[in-house]
């Protein structure tokens, strides 16, 4: 299993360089997911689209905000709550250990839904899949959201320190960086994902090793 690194300053850079670059369509997704969020059934064919979408920057490929309404995002909504279901159970009861674990168990799985969309895997598989991907990463996938959620959070206190309309610039930033975070997240799912596939030919690898070794000592000797 690969051990390398993820790199937190050049992911946030990335992030924001292609948060910048593609500002407008991000900031339309996020506009049109916030405004639809509200609609039964709806709602969760457009969260799939967002994670379709944090895919595609992965791949530095440029967001349709509309795509998030695609009939597609509603094929695999079984697998979807399944994996849902699996990451609530676990982290409730890692929780019951004095949070910490939670905390852990969700960094580890928190790119589960993006294998299971991206890599057509099983919601177990997905699982498995996040938590040997993140392995050794697990803090600075942590320190990433931390800076993040920091940053945003210092420019909403100087806005809302603004007489009159420092809340609308408030909710405005928020918007404005939620588009800036949904690119830090494609940036590092690629990193991720790199590390999934290269995880997965280890063991398709391996699989294969066994599968040879099981028809070589099934073979009649002479």
């Amino acid at each position: 299993m690969t051990t390398e690194k993820l790199d937190i300053r050049k992911t946030i850079t990335e992030g924001i360089g292609y948060g910048l670059k593609n500002f407008f369509p991000l900031l339309l997704m996020v506009v049109l997911y916030l405004v639809t969020f509200w609609i039964p059934y709806l709602n969760v064919g457009t969260t799939i689209g967002v994670c379709k979408a944090i895919i595609g920057i992965g791949r530095g490929e440029v967001v349709n905000p509309v795509s998030i309404f695609d009939k597609d995002n509603f094929k695999n909504l079984g697998g979807f709550f399944l994996l849902l279901g699996l990451v609530t159970i676990g982290t409730t009861a890692a929780a019951a250990f004095l949070f910490f674990p939670a905390l852990v168990i969700g960094i580890a799985w928190s790119f589960a839904i993006y294998f299971l969309i991206d890599k057509k895997v099983s919601p177990l598989k997905a699982l498995g899949l996040s938590y040997d991907a993140t392995y050794g990463n697990k803090w600075r996938i942590f320190f990433v959201g931390l800076i993040c959620g920091v940053a945003v959070c210092i420019i909403c206190a100087i806005l809302g320190a603004i007489p009159k309309v420092g809340v609308l610039l408030m909710v405005l930033a928020v918007v404005l960086s939620y588009a800036v975070i949904v690119a830090v997240d494609g940036v590092m799912y690629d990193f991720f994902s790199k590390k999934a596939d290269a995880i997965m030919e280890e063991r398709s690898a391996a699989c294969c090793g066994k599968n040879e070794e099981v028809v070589d000592e099934s073979e009649p000797k002479i």
